[in-house]
């Protein structure tokens, strides 16, 4: 499958997930703190190149696939490529730079259930909206017990397998994850011609 029909799909998946979560917020009145970014800070989040290709076309598509791998191999610490702290003295506080084409796992964590192990659907997110919207957060966990939808981790990494299983199972630290992404499109299109009539998917 060429590279812009997969990105077309994992927008797709993406486009669909967004329409879902909407509805779950409004739902719940669950959201993050304004201009808290700590889960992105966190030095272990993984994630799959596939739902980093979207960016990857995007900068493929700008000229800017090679400057960003070079800003990746000079990176310094292991806060996500896309993450722009508000301050360098706590950077907790920030926001992601490139909003529209961040990671499925971004997009998720808050967001979406995963089963614990008896089954039971568990809202992934973290201790601060626990700690700050204790009442929305236990409603919520009641309401989705009482059958309230929620997206659901698994459905969706499931879903992206379908789309390539390669780029989806690949689980690598974020900013491996990005760099994977971007080398998968430039060497799709090292002896392809440039994709004519693109630009407005990407």
């Amino acid at each position: 499958m060429a590279i812009e029909n997969k990105v077309q799909l994992v927008e797709a998946l993406f486009d669909k997930l967004d329409i879902e979560i909407n509805s779950f917020k409004s739902n719940t009145h669950l959201h993050c703190l304004s201009g808290c970014g700590k889960c992105c800070t966190k030095p272990d989040i993984d994630a799959s190149p596939l739902e980093f290709l979207p960016w990857a076309f995007h900068l493929f598509l700008n000229s800017q696939a090679e400057e960003m791998l070079k800003e990746l191999a000079n990176k310094t610490n292991t806060n996500c490529q896309l993450y722009r702290p508000l301050s360098l003295i706590d950077g907790n506080f920030g926001n992601c730079s490139n909003y529209k084409y961040r990671g499925l796992i971004c997009r998720l964590f808050g967001n979406a259930a995963s089963r614990d192990k008896y089954g039971e659907l568990r809202l992934a997110t973290c201790k601060i909206i626990k700690e700050n919207h204790q009442e929305n957060f236990n409603n919520t966990e009641e309401a989705i017990k009482n059958g309230l939808y929620i997206p659901i981790f698994t459905d969706y990494y499931m879903n992206l397998n379908q789309i390539d299983y390669t780029l989806a199972t690949t689980i690598l630290p974020i900013n491996q994850a990005i760099k994977r992404a971007i080398e998968e499109v430039l060497h799709y299109y090292a002896y392809r011609p440039f994709p004519s009539g693109l630009k407005n998917i990407a």
